[in-house]
């Protein structure tokens, strides 16, 4: 069941006033946000073990040349 809207409930300050917001456009980087991102979640465990995003990329390139050697029709270093 959608909520109501009710102004008491409203938590957002009155000094935060978008409307005066010189420039202000919403929706400004959505576009790019969609095009230029490829965010992965890991599970806690996974984050443990690879701590940072270039420890991630380094095994899974890793991973995809094992993956590429196991596959006798795909010469080594071809893209997939």
């Amino acid at each position: 069941m959608k909520k109501e809207f009710d102004e008491l409930e409203d938590e957002l300050r009155p000094e935060y006033d978008f409307s005066k917001m010189a420039g202000g456009v919403r929706g400004k980087y959505v576009e790019k946000y969609r095009v230029g991102t490829n965010l992965v979640l890991l599970d806690p465990d996974i984050a443990k073990a690879f701590p940072t995003d270039a420890s991630v990329n380094e095994a899974l390139r890793l991973l995809l040349q094992i993956a590429q050697r196991q596959q006798p029709n795909n010469p080594a270093g071809a893209d997939c």
